[in-house]
């Protein structure tokens, strides 16, 4: 199959002289008379290559450069200038193009060009399984993200990761709190011993002393004989407590004991037990304000908070769900035995614009459930579950990406400048930008600079 080339150029001549040089080397080709058009097309077809002309009408070269990387990543892309300034063309490299053409173009460059760049997007797909695994050997096995959030998250994990610290992991159910648990484990010196984790919600009261710290024979009915505990099997290992908010209180005073001396009383032992174990705890609680409460000890807190992680949900890491889609694609494209290499354009938008309330673990679901219904190489919205299709209906954003993603990030900025109570500081930090590039983006997107209560007298 001739790989399949969108012309983007506001100049009629060009896009079609290359339209038909192209199509005599045997490629489909497709022309857009400027950035806004190429944009909808790119939405609703798949292109191996977008070359794109810089100075464009609506939408020029690089803003859609920016934009098509979010929902066509595997669209390669080639910008032309007339401005031979070096400039622009690394500007336009470090934005995710690949190769640029000075204007007036030279067709032989061209296909040249285009003939190498088709050689490099094959041997990256034959690469692409190598890669994940490689991944997979640095102990960071199915954490995936290019994000800030996430690579602040993968920071934390190779700096906290060789020490013995405790390590208090928040997030939503979802976020994958024990796969950063295992990341960390897997690059500590305690490696080798084991990672052994526990829920603290799913056992009963009754029990969770027993189960933590064992027993000895006759301790109470039913204890037949000795039992070591979960700190003693764990010695020399990581122990992860999942779910600690639950951990009921009286429990807490003895965790607490146990982390600080090293050592425990089984259930009805007289000798202590020493136990060397490094505790990454995690809740999907505020754990902070249950101290206030009085729901959780303030001192056992301070002790598993010697680090924290804060994940983020996969509404705040967005950029990372076509990475996400396409790691599930292939995993259970290989589990079922299907040839499924990608989601098309439509499909990705979708799941892009989707408010994932479970987490990684939806999406992981969603395309699960897509790869059970899909025959063919690309996935398509109709193998997603219906109320995606309603969702991508209905979602109140018109259908432009451009206009959806300025309207998308307009309710972002204004959502987290409104939590801060019109604090621009304070914003501009959560919203990891400059103070100046927030107030130029609030220009930009039209958003008060003062909350409308202010105006109340």
């Amino acid at each position: 199959m001739s790989a399949k080339i969108l012309i983007a150029d506001d100049e009629k001549n060009i896009r079609d002289s290359l339209k038909l040089v192209l199509d005599e080397e045997g490629y489909s080709t497709d022309v857009a008379s400027d950035g806004e058009e190429a944009l909808q097309k790119i939405e609703t077809e798949n292109f191996d290559i977008v070359i794109t002309d810089i100075k464009m009408p609506k939408v020029d070269g690089m803003q859609l450069l920016e934009t098509s990387t979010k929902i066509a990543p595997d669209s390669f892309f080639i910008i032309m200038t007339a401005y031979a300034s070096v400039k622009t063309a690394i500007d336009a490299l470090r934005n995710g193009a690949y190769d640029y053409l000075i204007k007036p173009v030279e067709f032989d460059d061209v296909i040249f060009r285009i003939k190498k760049l088709i050689d490099y997007k094959k041997l990256a797909a034959e690469n692409k399984y190598l890669r994940q695994r490689i991944s997979s050997d640095t102990g960071f096995t199915n954490l995936i993200g290019k994000s800030e959030p996430m690579k602040k998250v993968f920071d934390i994990i190779t700096q906290v990761a060789p020490t013995n610290s405790n390590v208090l992991i928040q997030g939503k159910s979802g976020t994958g709190k024990e796969l950063v648990a295992k990341a960390i484990h897997f690059h500590s010196k305690r490696k080798d011993r084991i990672f052994l984790p526990i829920n603290c919600g799913a056992i009963s009261e009754n029990l969770i002393e027993s189960e933590l710290f064992g027993h000895k024979k006759g301790a109470f009915t039913g204890a037949a004989d000795d039992k070591q505990g979960l700190f003693k099997v764990a010695d020399g290992g990581t122990l992860f407590l999942d779910e600690i908010a639950d951990l009921p209180l009286n429990m807490q005073v003895k965790l607490l004991r146990a982390i600080e001396d090293k050592e425990f009383f089984p259930v009805g032992g007289t000798k202590p037990v020493s136990t060397d174990v490094r505790i990454i705890a995690a809740t999907n609680q505020n754990l902070f304000e249950k101290t206030k409460s009085g729901e959780f000890r303030e001192d056992l807190f301070y002790r598993l908070n010697v680090v924290e992680i804060k994940l983020p949900t996969l509404n705040e890491r967005k950029d990372d769900i076509p990475i996400l889609v396409n790691h599930f694609i292939e995993r259970y494209s290989n589990e079922m035995g299907k040839k499924v290499i990608g989601a098309d354009n439509q499909t990705m938008k979708a799941l892009i614009s989707h408010d994932w309330r479970g987490g990684v673990r939806e999406l992981e679901n969603v395309i699960e459930r897509a790869i059970i219904f899909c025959n063919k190489e690309m996935l398509s919205i109709n193998e997603l579950a219906d109320y995606f299709r309603t969702d991508n209906i209905d979602t109140g954003y018109p259908d432009s990406l451009k206009d959806a993603l300025r309207n998308f990030e307009r309710e972002h900025v204004l959502k987290t400048i409104k939590k801060y109570e019109y604090n621009k500081e304070e914003a501009a930090k959560a919203l990891e930008i400059g103070l100046s590039s927030l107030y130029r983006k609030m220009d930009e997107l039209d958003i008060p600079t003062k909350s409308p209560k202010d105006d109340v007298v």
